[in-house]
C-alpha cells in the first residue's frame, strides 16, 4: 500500500505544486487504485507518473470547492480514451453526482463504462472483503469530509514448525490448512486447524483529511492510523487566518496527530505564498510538536 501525491498546493496551481489529488495505491491489495480528490489538471499529473487510469476504480471526493473537483470530467474522459472499461465509484457530498452528470451531458462526453455515485455522510461509506471506508464531516466553509480506510486484519501465518512436529508435510493441504477451519488428512484424521495458524495481523489504516478547521474531536477520524494525511494552508502564526478562512496551520495538524497517535503525519495544500525555501521552516513547526511529520510534494510517495 502506498500514498501518492499528484497535487499538494492549496485553491491555485504554482509552479512547484498543483491543486490536490492524492492516489492510494493498493495494486498489492486488490489491483485497484483509489483517488482522493481530483483538482485540476490532475490527467496531466499523471503523464508524470506510471498510474495507469483504468486502474482508478473509486474516487472520493471531500468537498466541492473548485481545487478538488475541476479536473474530474476531463480525468473521467481521458480513461475512457485511454480503455477503461471497469465501472467508477464516485463518493462525495451532495452534488457531486450533479457536477459530473452535467460536465459530461453538456460537453456530450460518452464514458465507456458506468459511473456509480455514493452520497458521503458521516459513518460507513463503503465496504469489501478486504477494506473498510469511513467518513467524518470536518470544518470547512462548505461540508467538507475526511476518509478513513481500514484494512481489514490479515490471517495470521501458517506455524510451518508446528504443523512438521504433528507430522503433515509441506503441499497443498497447507492451503487447506490456512482457508478452512478444519481439513481431512490422508490418513483420516479431521484436524482443528486454528492452532496451527498465529495471530492475525492488524490491516493499515490511511486518514485523510480535506479542507478543515482544526477541531480536537476530529482525532476520532485518525486514531492510531499508520499514516494522516491533515492539510497545512498556513504556517503555525497563521492560527487567525486560518480560523478565518476554515483551513489548519501546520502546529495543529501536528497535535492532531499527536492527539490521535498516529504513525506519520504527511502534510499537503501548502498555500501558494510559501516559496520552496520556506518549506523547511513549516515542517520545523510541525516536528517540534510531531516529530515524525513530512510535507508531500507533487509526486512523492510513501509506503505505508
Amino acid at each position: 500500500m502506498k500514498v501518492v501525491f499528484l497535487g499538494t498546493g492549496a485553491g491555485l496551481p504554482s509552479k512547484e505544486r498543483n491543486v490536490t489529488s492524492i492516489i492510494l495505491d493498493l495494486l498489492q491489495e486488490n489491483q485497484e487504485m483509489w483517488m482522493f480528490d481530483c483538482g485540476e489538471a490532475t490527467q496531466h499529473q499523471i503523464l508524470n507518473t506510471n498510474i495507469k487510469p483504468r486502474k482508478v476504480t473509486k474516487i472520493f471526493i471531500t468537498h466541492l470547492h473548485g481545487d478538488h473537483i475541476y479536473g474530474l470530467p476531463g480525468f473521467l474522459s481521458s480513461r475512457s480514451f485511454q480503455g477503461g472499461t471497469d465501472p467508477v465509484t464516485i463518493c462525495g457530498p451532495p452534488g457531486i453526482e450533479q457536477f459530473v452528470r452535467t460536465s459530461l451531458q453538456i460537453s456530450q462526453t460518452r464514458l465507456t463504462y458506468p459511473l456509480e455515485f455514493i452520497e458521503t455522510r458521516d459513518g460507513l461509506i463503503y465496504e469489501d472483503s478486504r477494506f473498510k471506508v469511513t467518513a467524518q464531516a470536518l470544518d470547512h466553509g462548505i461540508l467538507s469530509y475526511g476518509y478513513r480506510i481500514m484494512e481489514k486484519d490479515l490471517p495470521g501465518a501458517l506455524l510451518v514448525d508446528k504443523l512438521k512436529e504433528h507430522n503433515i508435510q509441506p503441499g497443498p493441504i497447507y492451503q487447506q490448512i490456512k482457508a478452512q477451519p478444519a481439513v481431512t488428512l490422508p490418513n483420516g484424521e479431521v484436524l482443528e486447524t486454528a492452532p496451527f495458524i498465529g495471530e492475525p495481523k492488524r490491516g493499515k489504516i490511511v486518514a485523510i483529511f480535506g479542507d478543515t478547521r482544526y477541531k480536537k474531536d476530529h482525532f476520532f477520524l485518525a486514531e492510531n492510523a499508520d499514516v494522516l494525511v491533515h492539510e497545512a494552508t498556513f504556517s503555525a502564526n497563521q492560527s487567525g487566518l486560518a480560523k478565518d478562512y476554515y483551513h489548519s496551520t501546520t502546529a495543529q495538524a501536528a497535535s492532531l496527530a499527536k492527539k490521535a497517535k498516529v504513525k506519520k503525519l504527511i502534510l499537503t495544500h501548502i498555500s501558494a505564498r510559501f516559496q520552496e525555501d520556506e518549506i523547511e521552516s513549516l515542517l520545523g513547526e510541525a516536528t517540534l510538536i510531531f516529530p515524525n511529520s513530512v510535507i508531500a510534494k507533487d509526486y512523492t510517495w510513501f509506503d505505508v
